[in-house]
């Protein structure tokens, strides 16, 4: 089991594959992110599941720099991976991208203060069965002929649609490349997440892209 650094954020979901650009001013998380990189931790980004602790909605700048704000239930799966650090401000504000490149399962919390530190186990979809496999791939051509023809008169998407990346990537990377790349209920994103049928992301993703979803 890794360690990994937390960072609960309603509303961020996010996929393994997909960089994760962050604005961290809290005191904490500023303490973590420098954790990481000195450490070589990796950190973890999260839904949540409900507030535990708020604070004042209306402060200054500063006072937000100097006071940690509300406190969260992380959702118990989430991706993960090393932070590189962008730039560092003058108030001490840092923009970060967490890299990540593995999804994970919430194990046992090892520390709570100055910031959550959990073990962490890794999740993989099951290996689909050989009848599976020509049926993703079919999936994945239709998904990507309907992404095609919604992007269309946008050159710069198409290309990169039409990579070598793309058409030649496994279904388990690609489904969750265009959970990262299209705007969904928070709902659904963390369902596609956490589900570790690769065929039925696959299903989802496209009844989304056919505005089925």
């Amino acid at each position: 089991m890794a360690k990994v650094a937390l960072f609960p954020i309603p509303g961020s979901v996010t996929f393994p594959g997909i960089p994760c650009p962050l604005h961290v001013f809290e005191p904490r998380y500023r303490k973590m992110v420098h954790h990481c990189i000195e450490s070589g931790m990796p950190m973890g980004v999260c839904h949540t599941q409900k507030v535990l602790h708020t604070t004042a909605q209306s402060q200054t700048l500063d006072e937000a720099l100097s006071s940690n704000q509300s406190t969260y239930k992380p959702c118990e799966v989430f991706s993960a991976g090393p932070v590189a650090l962008l730039q560092e401000l003058d108030d001490g504000r840092l923009m970060i991208a967490v890299k990540t490149d593995a999804r994970l399962t919430l194990g046992e919390e090892v520390q709570t203060l100055p910031f959550s530190i959990w073990r962490c186990e890794e999740l993989r979809d099951e290996a689909p069965d050989s009848d599976v496999e020509p049926v993703l791939e079919q999936y994945k051509d239709k998904i990507l002929n309907r992404l095609l023809a919604l992007t269309h008169g946008q050159p710069e998407i198409q290309e990169r649609l039409r990579s070598d990346h793309w058409q030649e990537m496994a279904a388990e990377p690609f489904s969750f490349a265009v959970s990262g790349s299209l705007g969904m209920k928070m709902a659904l994103a963390q369902y596609l997440l956490e589900t570790t049928d690769t065929l039925q992301r696959m299903e989802t993703l496209l009844q989304l892209v056919n505005g089925n979803g």
